[in-house]
Formats: structure tokens, C-alpha cells, sequence
């Protein structure tokens, strides 16, 4: 795919078509009159039949316009006028990608009328207009044997209109690189759970680091995990016949000095049946989403090397596969982490803030400026905050703060939720330092609250996608967050 961007003369622009919003009660924007105009009014004329009532999602093709150079014009609706915002104005661009896809268009003008420009700025409409085309191109990576679709017609795209040119073309570049990150993330976990392994998780890390120079990566086996004394993940992994891995993926920028590494660390449980602490059957075969924290791990270190962002990024990958056997962890054993503090697990199917707390000691050998980590570690996240917002907590809320701004602005968005002392209480437990849950009452506070336990000395924030990071029913499949949200904060390191 191609990108630039148009800044006047959008009427005499040679590409195949114009892409115009078109707000409720059929009015034109400024840049929809503008191309109207030229026509001799033949848009405001097909609007005032009642022919396109500008809602949002809803599209029109027309064709053959007089007195522009386009071919074709898509009318993509914009909702009412006063109520134009970065959200409206991405839901219409999405719903004109996705249309376009649907026909043999091969180049675009976008020519959407656009919010303040503190909502959307130059950079920020080239990052939205690359990041959204990549996600309508996306094509679920299916196993299924019918035939497959044609590939698409468009290959260029044009973003504007731009006031300052060089501001839009970084920021299509940073979102062409954000949507392929974002590919990453989606194959991954959208692989069913017998292809995509812990195994195959290593090998995909070690592909990676073979196609970027700045990417350097490390796999401990089973063998070594058990040396680094790692007894909570074990724990997870010992009623799988897939062996466990523990993944360290480097990028480090170019520059003399870079400064002290972000942390990334990845929830990796490649299915989760909840062990002996059996799931629930429906809806257990999206368990295999359980890894998505991995997964976006895996696409933040793609993005920072394929910008080469002078940072020095590590991603830590905790892979697991938790299921029920005869050497299976059960309820009420005890386990000593790698920090050395012992757990005693009261469900197995807490099982991802087990694997994260080695993980999280791990990163300690690092002296990481601050630790992040990812993961969709808890039902009532969901619950609490449903499938709109990731949930975040840590203990420095200058991070949290920096993750809030990330995701407002890559429009990816989380919500804090406290994390104080009171939540520790419901860890307590009568045969060791903590137990893995705290009950129902702040069911996703308290998974944080445990983690904490493994933080002390580091800036530390925790990101819950359970509710974000797939969809369930006839859309199921990731959704690739929070890899915008991520990419956004790495972006805004770098560039500090």
C-alpha cells in the first residue's frame, strides 16, 4: 500500500476516487461543497432526494461526476454535525475503507471533514487514515479450504486535507508501521491453540529477531526455567504435555546512550482450560486468546524495530499451556516463586498472575526504567469496565498517567482503577506468604494487588485486556489491542 498526502486542488486530484463525509440531515462538509461546486451541484442534488442520510457506517458510491478527475465519489456518513469528534471521524473512515474494498478502486482521496485540530491534528489524521486502512485490509488468517476472496484493488491512499504536510506523511508512516504491528498481534492469537504453542510463540520471536538487526532474542526451555527457579510458572505448566517457554526479546535503537529499558511483559497462556479448576465448556474455545498479551508484546517489539525507535525495548514472554492431567497443580498447593516468596494457589485457573510474577522478577536483572505488563488476567475486568476500556493500575501513577494519555490519544483507551493497601488483605492466607485469589469483591484489583507483591522498587503498571483484546460471536477474533496504545507510548518515549 501506498500513502501521501493532498493538501489543495481536490477536485483536479487524479486518483480513482474522492472520499467525502456527508453529515446527518444530508449535509455537505466543507470539503464535500468544495467538490460539489465543482460538479455544478450535482451532490447537493442527489442529497436533497433523500438518497444518503449521512449516519454513521452508512456509504454511497457514486460514479462519473462532471468537472472533477476522479472517476468516483464514496459518501461516507459522518452523524450529526455538532457532535463531530476523533471517534465519528474514525467510524467513517472505517466504514469508506471497508467499502472501497468491496469494489476495484485502486487509488483514494480522503477528504473528511475533520474535529479541532487539538482533537485531530496533522500527524494524528496520517496515523489514523494508515492505521484504519491496515486493519480493513486485515484478513483473518483462516484454515478453512474454500476458495479465497480476490485479493483488493486499492493501492494508494491519500490523506488530507493537510496543513502541514511533513507532520501528516510521520504520522502515515508511524501508522503503517502501528497496523502492521497490529497483524502481527491478530495472527498470532487467532491461531488455534494446537498450532500456536509455547513452542511456536519461541520460534515466531526467533523469526522475528532474524528479520530485524536491532532485535536480539533469547528462549528458555524447560530446563532453564527450572534453574532460574521460576515455581509459579511451573506450576501452570506441569499438567501440559507442552513444555513451557520463557521468552526475551531485545530491541536496542541506535544511539550512544540510550536510556535505561521499558519493560514489556506478556501473559502467554497458550489455552487455558483453568486446570483442575475447570472452565465452564461454552466459550472455552476462545481461550486460546488467553495469550494475546504475548501476542502484543511481540507486535510492540515489531513496531520498535521496524521504526527503529532509539529506545531499548525488552519484551518478556511468559508461555504456558494450563491444562488438567495427573501432575496437574491442584488447589491448595503451595509453590515458591522465583522471588522466593510462596504461594499458595486456591484456583488454578488464576493461573496468568502466577506466570507474570516470575516474569516480573525476571525484569528486575534489566534496572528497567519502568515495567508494563499485559495480560487478560481477569473475568471481572470485564465485568467492571465491559469491553470498551483495558483496565490499568500500578503503583506510579506518573506511568499510569503516561498509559491513560497513550490510549486517549491512539484512541485505544484504559481506565485506572485504585490499587491500595486495603485489596492486599483478601490475599491473605493461614500456609503461606499470599494466596493466588482474594474472592469475588474486586476480583481484577486484587489480580493486580498480587502482582504488586513482585514490584517493589520498580515503576510498575499493569494492563487488563480481558474485555479488549478479542471479540466473542459471529465477529470472534482479536482485535489487536492494545497494540495502538502501546505503540502510542513507545512513540512519545522516543520522541522525548
Amino acid at each position: 500500500m501506498e500513502f501521501g498526502v493532498w493538501t489543495k486542488g481536490l477536485a483536479t486530484l487524479t486518483v480513482d476516487c474522492l472520499v467525502l463525509g456527508v453529515f446527518e440531515d444530508a449535509k455537505l462538509g466543507a470539503q464535500g461543497g468544495s467538490v460539489d461546486a465543482a460538479t455544478g451541484g450535482r451532490l447537493r442534488k442527489l442529497l436533497t432526494r433523500g438518497d444518503f442520510s449521512g449516519r454513521p457506517g452508512e456509504t454511497l458510491l457514486v460514479a462519473d461526476l462532471p468537472g472533477i478527475s476522479a472517476s468516483h465519489v464514496l459518501l461516507t456518513g459522518m452523524g450529526p454535525a455538532k457532535q463531530l469528534h476523533r471517534r465519528s471521524w474514525r467510524k467513517a473512515w472505517s466504514a469508506a475503507a471497508g467499502a472501497l474494498l468491496r469494489t476495484r478502486i485502486a487509488s483514494c482521496a480522503v477528504a473528511l471533514d475533520r474535529p479541532e485540530v487539538k482533537e485531530l491534528d496533522d500527524y494524528y489524521l496520517g496515523r489514523a487514515v494508515a492505521e484504519l486502512t491496515g486493519a480493513a485490509l486485515y484478513r483473518i488468517n483462516d484454515l478453512k479450504t474454500a476458495r479465497k476472496p480476490p485479493p483488493h484493488a486499492l493501492k494508494k491512499v491519500l490523506a488530507g486535507p493537510m496543513r502541514r504536510a511533513a507532520a501528516g506523511e510521520r504520522g502515515l508512516a508511524h501508522g503503517e508501521a502501528v497496523a502492521a504491528a497490529q497483524s502481527v498481534q491478530r495472527d498470532l492469537a487467532n491461531l488455534p491453540a494446537n498450532i500456536c504453542t509455547p513452542t511456536y510463540l519461541a520460534e515466531q520471536a526467533r523469526a522475528l529477531a532474524k528479520r530485524h538487526a536491532s532485535l536480539r532474542v533469547r528462549v528458555l526451555d524447560e530446563a532453564a526455567i527450572r534453574r532460574e527457579k521460576m515455581g509459579c510458572l511451573l506450576a501452570v505448566s506441569q499438567g501440559s504435555h507442552q513444555p513451557p517457554r520463557f521468552i526475551v526479546l531485545e530491541h536496542q535503537g541506535a544511539g550512544k546512550k540510550l536510556p535505561p529499558p521499558i519493560v514489556l511483559v506478556g501473559k502467554g497462556v497458550t489455552f487455558d482450560s483453568g486446570g483442575i479448576s475447570l472452565k465452564d465448556p461454552p466459550g472455552m474455545d476462545e481461550m486460546k486468546f488467553d495469550m494475546s498479551g504475548a501476542a502484543a508484546v511481540i507486535a510492540a517489539l515489531t513496531l520498535a524495530a521496524q521504526l527503529r525507535l532509539p529506545l531499548h525495548v525488552v519484551g518478556l514472554i511468559a508461555a504456558v499451556e494450563n491444562m488438567p492431567g495427573g501432575r496437574a497443580v491442584k488447589p491448595g498447593d503451595i509453590v515458591t516463586s522465583a522471588s522466593g516468596q510462596t504461594v499458595e494457589i486456591l484456583n488454578t485457573d488464576a493461573e496468568g498472575r502466577l506466570i507474570l510474577s516470575d516474569a516480573l522478577h525476571y525484569a528486575r536483572r534489566f534496572h528497567p526504567a519502568v515495567v508494563i505488563d499485559i495480560a487478560t488476567l481477569t473475568g471481572a475486568c470485564v465485568v467492571a469496565l465491559g469491553h470498551h476500556h483495558s483496565g490499568v493500575m500500578g503503583n506510579d501513577q506518573a506511568l499510569v498517567r503516561d498509559l491513560l494519555e497513550a490510549g486517549q490519544r491512539a484512541d485505544d483507551r484504559c481506565w485506572q482503577l485504585p490499587l491500595t493497601e486495603e485489596y492486599g488483605e483478601q490475599l491473605k492466607s493461614n500456609f503461606a506468604d499470599f494466596a493466588n485469589v482474594g474472592g469475588r469483591d474486586g476480583g481484577a484489583i486484587t489480580a493486580a494487588t498480587f502482582l504488586g507483591k513482585f514490584t517493589q522498587g520498580l515503576r510498575w503498571a499493569h494492563l487488563d485486556i480481558a474485555g479488549t483484546a478479542y471479540q466473542s460471536g459471529a465477529a470472534k477474533g482479536s482485535t489487536a489491542r492494545p497494540t495502538p496504545l502501546l505503540a502510542d507510548f513507545l512513540l512519545h518515549r522516543a520522541a522525548r
